[in-house]
């Protein structure tokens, strides 16, 4: 057998594995996976974030402040686990594209981390000491740390979408202020609308009397404002990112997504209105959701779209992954790890259900 029939061979049994799937199979599904773990993130870690950019508004009293954190208090920091497990996927799945968003986008996620961070400590430290200054402080850096990661975390969308100046070697060659364009920037302000506007909703589901009665104007309040975010960045990106279209355009099955979109974002008004919290908060997540999809759907193949020569110098799910081994037992993992995390998730939810009240374990 010649030396090219060998080559021949050895492509073949790379780009086919165990699974029958090819390389460019996997790739898609771990795109796939990737959207599930962005969906999960966004859906808990959203609310959470929420919660933190309502606190000012609708609590008075230190105890009402200790009641809002305590609604989030037994399961943010396993909402968070999300975005690790996303982070640990991306760089197994795709590492060149890891490399890539992680030095074009360092400063900024600098910038996240350090917003994490002092969300956590302000948490847990704000108890420590029972002076209104102390607790005033962490008050705010609560409120200012949830801002800004979300803020953050919508700007990076709006990159996404757009995309960034990448050279042949898949090199970021522009500058933290390039990310801050108009459409990055209504990206982010819709993320801190929508997500104020989602820990809203499960502040409704946690709280009651005077609390809660405070909450709900602060519902409406919240809608408006993203609505009129939406509106802004919706218009923007079909201005400035026209192939956010091109794949629906070819396949009109995926236009399902932004129909279930519009009907989430009417149905939570129409829920809230008739004071069904539950209902309202289950349209909040599809809601989420089905952003979380659009940018799939927007993005795809794309994993980091260049806005100088994207035929050439994109990463995709094609040219940016791990060879067909790696891609199948990261599969196995996350088909065995996933329903682990899935039923962990529901029993501390399930366990922690129903009115926030303060013991003596509270924050």
């Amino acid at each position: 057998m010649s030396s090219l029939s060998l080559a021949m061979l050895a492509d073949a049994a790379d780009s086919v594995g165990w699974t029958g799937l090819s390389h460019d199979t996997l790739g898609i599904v771990w795109f796939g996976v990737l959207g599930v773990l962005l969906i999960g993130y966004a859906i808990l870690d959203g609310f959470d974030l929420g919660v933190g950019m309502m606190q000012p508004f609708v609590a008075r009293t230190d105890e009402e402040r200790r009641l809002v954190l305590n609604s989030i208090g037994p399961i943010w920091d396993g909402n968070e686990v999300w975005l690790v497990t996303f982070g640990g996927a991306l760089f197994a799945a795709f590492p060149e594209a890891y490399a890539t968003i992680f030095s074009a986008f360092y400063d900024a996620l600098f910038l996240v981390l350090f917003g994490l961070v002092l969300r956590a400590v302000s948490i847990e430290f704000r108890s420590k000491l029972e002076t209104a200054r102390w607790r005033s402080v962490w008050d705010h850096v609560f409120f200012g740390s949830s801002v800004l990661v979300t803020f953050l975390f919508g700007v990076a969308v709006g990159n996404a979408m757009r995309g960034i100046a990448l050279d042949e070697r898949h090199e970021y060659t522009g500058g933290f202020l390039d990310l801050l364009s108009p459409f990055a920037i209504a990206a982010g302000l819709m993320a801190v609308a929508l997500f104020a506007l989602h820990g809203s909703i499960f502040l409704m589901l946690k709280t009651h009397g005077d609390l809660q009665q405070r909450v709900l104007p602060r519902v409406r309040i919240a809608y408006i404002n993203f609505i009129v975010t939406f509106l802004v960045t919706t218009g923007l990106a079909l201005w400035k990112t026209p192939t956010t279209l091109e794949n629906m355009a070819t396949h009109p099955i995926l236009w399902t997504v932004p129909a279930t979109l519009g009907v989430a974002v009417i149905g939570v008004k129409v829920a809230h209105n008739a004071k069904k919290n539950v209902a309202a908060f289950a349209l909040s997540s599809l809601m989420i959701a089905s952003f979380v999809a659009l940018l799939g759907v927007g993005l795809f193949p794309h994993l980091v779209r260049s806005s100088v020569i994207p035929e050439s110098h994109s990463l995709t799910v094609f040219n940016a992954s791990s060879s067909t081994k790696t891609l199948e037992i990261m599969l196995l993992i996350a088909a065995i790890g996933m329903p682990l995390v899935l039923t962990y998730t529901g029993i501390v939810y399930w366990t922690f259900r129903g009115k926030v009240r303060l013991d003596a374990h509270s924050y």
